[in-house]
């Protein structure tokens, strides 16, 4: 796949017309994308004065561009914790329709020194918002402006390969001494729905996905490998992985409420997991993920996850650049904000099955997907088919620099049963550092936890999409 977008890369340079803005009447989008961008990375190009090409302004526009620009960009970000940080290439780019609908395709690979690598193509396909003027409710002559969304289709297929992943046992008592380490390649393939109901916030969403998981031993650390130490019993999905067909329902809230002093962020699903040749690893999972935001300052609405961009992608307008990232806007000195969240996920197998393993989720350092619970403990530390998690964060900006200062307290459990879902017998972690949401680059966090039972950690993440896309499809 790399090898093909610098084929078509070079091909479109190659074509690229001597002069600026000069383009031929039949010249494709795809094309004028590259030529455009070929530009942006030549700003003295065709340019009728003397011009210095390595002054801050035009060197720091070439980063931004080979780091976010379209349709090609360089693909980074880290991969699954202890994996390390990949790089690759990605490629972006859309097309609209004459009726108001616009598809999008991203497309990246990245890999990392210890071999893992991540590789996926995304295809969006929605309509373009429509704004109306619609009265303020409860008032028969105010008037506001109004955005109606329309649904939207994903596809969207992704492989991943990881060499190192660390399995303790099951359940909340689990030894530090009991650590063991596997590789894992898994393929997911799918399509999903979003239809938004334009009021309160509200939609719902609807997906199917096919999993193919592999496991294999890790005999390259300083720990055993999986299969030394555990078997069928006590780790269910070691000795075969079915391939796994997961339909999902659920729903989305995210309403502004109290003058826009508390803003919410609901979310309810529902996921069933069939194993296509094993009925011994169906299972069933619910997750409800409650979070309460608190804004030091209602007039800032910090930058969001838009669900039409892709993972490639940080703008809504593909005829825009990414925002820029040394930027900072007066109004981003006020950014901050006191959140509060409780995720409860639960999983109920059928009489003689039991959730394979390497789906459950796990809290302690950040899990499979890079997010991260109860820090302060080693990745993947604790793992169950069932989780409870409180945490409070305070997050707020540092004044004319793209930082943000950032602390924590997480408190968290796993549960091998429903009923261990409570809010008894939680184990600490406290949390301090810095993180970055600058422009168009990645959600960069660098953070130190402690107050644990083992010890201090210390994260250093750059997330997986650029600020404003959308999420990958979850490896669990």
């Amino acid at each position: 796949m790399l090898l093909g977008l610098l084929v078509v890369g070079n091909i479109a340079l190659a074509q690229t017309p001597s002069q600026p803005g000069s383009a031929p009447g039949d010249e494709s989008r795809l094309h004028s994308d590259f030529r455009r961008e070929w530009q942006e990375l030549h700003p003295c190009f065709g340019e009728q004065v003397k011009c210095n090409a390595f002054t801050f302004g035009n060197i720091a526009g070439e980063a931004q561009t080979l780091a976010t620009g379209q349709p090609l960009h360089i693909g980074y970000g880290s991969l699954a914790p202890q994996n390390g940080f990949g790089f690759g290439l990605a490629f972006v780019e859309y097309k609209n329709f004459v009726d108001g609908w616009r598809t999008t395709f991203n497309s990246d690979a990245v890999a990392s020194t210890n071999g893992s690598w991540r590789a996926g193509g995304y295809y969006k396909a929605f309509k373009l918002p429509e704004f109306h003027i619609v009265p303020v409710m409860g008032s028969g002559k105010k008037q506001k402006p109004h955005i109606e969304l329309s649904k939207f289709f994903n596809f969207y297929v992704e492989a991943d390969s990881l060499n190192k992943l660390y399995f303790y046992g099951l359940g909340p008592n689990t030894l530090p001494g009991a650590q063991t380490a596997f590789g894992m390649t898994e393929t997911i393939a799918g399509t999903s729905a979003v239809v938004p109901l334009n009021a309160y916030g509200i939609s719902f969403f609807a997906e199917v996905n096919g999993r193919v998981p592999h496991l294999r031993g890790d005999h390259n650390e300083s720990v055993p490998s999986i299969e030394q130490v555990y078997t069928e019993a006590t780790a269910p999905g070691l000795t075969s992985q079915p391939v796994f067909l997961e339909p999902a329902l659920g729903v989305r809230i995210d309403p502004v409420v109290m003058r826009d002093h508390v803003r919410l962020h609901y979310l309810a699903e529902f996921q069933d997991f069939s194993g296509i040749d094993s009925i011994s690893s169906n299972f069933r999972r619910w997750t409800v993920d409650l979070g309460h935001e608190f804004p030091l300052s209602t007039k800032v609405f910090p930058t969001a996850a838009n669900d039409q961009n892709g993972p490639d992608s940080c703008t809504p307008d593909p005829e825009k650049r990414c925002p820029s990232p040394t930027r900072v806007l007066p109004s981003m000195n006020l950014e901050g904000s006191v959140n509060v969240r409780l995720l409860m996920v639960g999983s109920a197998a059928n009489a003689g099955s039991a959730a394979p393993f390497y789906f459950d989720p796990t809290i302690g350092g950040s899990d499979i997907d890079g997010q991260a619970m109860l820090s302060s403990y080693p990745d993947y530390r604790f793992r169950a088919p069932n989780v409870v998690l409180l945490r409070e964060t305070f997050e707020h900006a540092i004044p004319k620099v793209p930082l943000g200062a950032y602390f924590s307290v997480d408190e968290a459990k796993v549960g091998l049963r429903r009923d261990d879902i409570s809010f008894t017998n939680l184990r600490q972690s406290y949390t301090v550092g810095l993180t970055v949401h600058a422009g168009g680059l990645p959600v960069v966090s660098l953070l130190f936890s402690w107050g644990g039972s083992e010890g201090n950690h210390t994260t250093f993440n750059v997330s997986n999409v650029l600020l404003g896309a959308s999420a990958r499809p979850s490896l669990y």
